[in-house]
């Protein structure tokens, strides 16, 4: 079969990117559009086109994720090495003047736990905790009678 249009027409047709048109790929290679719109019919240009840009967003995920990965991996090193340091400075300071060490670890803990994607404070826990100890003193108070009387 003698083709007017190169068997590169479709890597140029693609590397137009979103503005792409067959009238381009006609003016390149000076054919007219029918014939472009025919090679792209046989061929499946569209089909070719949406499968390498999933491919090209699946790469793209892939990497992203690994990168993610690699950066939260690179955060927890870090602070583990910084534990370990506060964790001798602490050993060797009296106990009296220990307290930057005891925030610095402070810090080290929540950050870890941020990098691990978990709670970095216990603020819901707390208000359970405030809720459950003021649930038990009005049952306290309910059962002895708040105004000093016998419960009925």
């Amino acid at each position: 079969m003698n083709r007017k249009l190169p068997t590169d027409a479709f890597d140029f047709y693609f590397s137009l990117g979103p503005g792409r048109s067959y009238q381009l790929v006609a003016e390149k290679y000076g054919v007219h559009r029918r014939t472009v719109t025919a090679l792209a019919g046989r061929e499946g240009w569209q089909a070719r086109i949406v499968e390498l840009e999933r491919r090209a967003r699946e790469r793209t995920d892939t990497k992203v994720v690994e990168t993610i990965e690699a950066m939260q991996q690179r955060h927890l090193k870090s602070l583990q090495a910084v534990l370990g340091r506060v964790l001798e400075v602490l050993c060797a300071m009296p106990l009296s003047s220990a307290m930057e060490a005891v925030r610095a670890i402070e810090m080290v803990i929540r950050q870890e736990r941020l990098v691990r994607g978990e709670p970095t404070d216990r603020a819901a826990l707390e208000v359970e905790e405030l809720i459950r100890r003021e649930y038990d003193r009005w049952l306290e108070k309910d059962a002895g009678g708040s105004d000093g009387a016998p419960a009925k």
